[in-house]
């Protein structure tokens, strides 16, 4: 069993805090993309692999017409095994005007969405330079439920400038009461090289540390009273509707990348496509880096499950790092789940990489 990932580099305008790759959107360029896209799919052919989670992220994935979105489908079907009840998710920018398109997505078998909406104050989505409003948010997600979407997705940036208390909680009232299933709550990352990094003035209003953990606790417990579960250090989830393709990282799970940009596990190695969509297009067959020939250590592999609330058996600790659970737990960082493993708290979450940290030095 694996996962598809399909990545789609083209943006109508960059965001100023986004480290992912991607370029500018051309009509003629995404086609030939699309192209490379399909002749990758043939290359990768193993009718008898199942498939069962296809992920279209990017970039933005919602700038591909249905039709070219239904093509990659119809080849991923003929290459692989995909399952009948493959889960199927593409991001989508609320800035589109949602006319037929979602209603045609949900026909071809797309049958999860990822929406971007970030926040859903003005203010806010203007500051992270956004060129969508929370109206639209609002306008997308109706559309999305018409469309006959029952597994959508919201994503929620924590810990951006100006972001006190009370505004966070005016979204956290919005984003709970719609008709979703999924949230993604991320921390405003500064990625060096991004505009946002060198914008003295909105550094200086992101909130210190201590500020952004209080958001984070917000948001945690905001979605815990309205019925999502978190699963994943930034992953909320109402009963059944956990991000399956997501999941596939967090365990180790094979997936396939295809895409510039995009990254494998697969066939027992790591590897990467050059971020350069125009070489994409122009080969053959996608180049690849390999980036790990033997990957998923003991490391890694439990720096990757800690990141899940479902946690890791005792036995996969050090010896030295199960001596250090006493104070972790006593200082409410790790819990002890009812199948007995060791998971991070929420408090664990919010200082998630210091504890990880902890545990796998030992």
């Amino acid at each position: 069993m694996t996962g598809l990932y399909f990545h789609i580099p083209f943006c109508a305008k960059k965001c100023p805090y986004c480290d992912f790759y991607s370029v500018p959107y051309s009509k003629s360029t995404v086609q030939g993309y699309v192209d490379a896209l399909l002749r990758n799919l043939h290359h990768y052919r193993q009718p008898e692999l199942a498939v069962d989670t296809l992920y279209f992220g990017g970039g933005t994935p919602s700038l591909l017409t249905p039709e070219q979105v239904q093509n990659i489908l119809s080849v991923a079907a003929d290459c692989f095994d995909v399952q009948p009840d493959a889960e199927i998710t593409l991001e989508y920018n609320p800035t589109r005007k949602p006319d037929g398109y979602l209603k045609t997505l949900r026909s071809i078998g797309v049958n999860r969405l990822s929406i971007g909406t970030q926040s859903f104050s003005d203010k806010q989505l203007q500051l992270l330079g956004r060129t969508h409003t929370a109206t639209d948010n609002l306008r997308t997600v109706q559309a999305a439920q018409e469309a006959g979407f029952t597994n959508i997705s919201c994503d929620l940036m924590l810990a951006t400038p100006d972001q006190t208390e009370n505004v966070l909680s005016e979204t956290l009232e919005i984003l709970t009461a719609l008709p979703i299933t999924h949230v993604s709550a991320y921390m405003l990352q500064i990625e060096d090289g991004t505009p946002l990094s060198q914008n003295e003035d909105l550094l200086a209003r992101c909130p210190g540390d201590d500020a952004t953990v209080e958001r984070y606790f917000q948001a945690v417990h905001a979605l815990r009273s309205a019925g999502f579960h978190q699963y994943e250090v930034s992953s909320f989830a109402k009963a059944g509707c956990e991000s399956r393709h997501n999941l596939r990282y967090w365990k180790c799970e094979d997936y396939l990348g295809i895409g510039a940009g995009a990254h494998s596990c697969y066939a027992g190695k790591r590897f990467c496509v050059p971020r350069d969509a125009r070489a994409f297009i122009a080969a053959d067959v996608q180049p690849v880096e390999i980036v790990d020939a033997h990957p998923l250590d003991r490391e890694e592999r439990l720096m990757l499950a800690l990141r899940l609330t479902e946690g890791v058996a005792e036995e996969m600790l050090s010896a030295r790092a199960r001596k250090k659970l006493p104070f972790l737990e006593q200082s409410d960082y790790l819990r002890r789940t009812p199948q007995g493993n060791i998971a991070l708290t929420p408090q664990g979450f919010a200082v998630s990489n210091a504890v990880i940290a902890e545990l796998i030095e030992s």
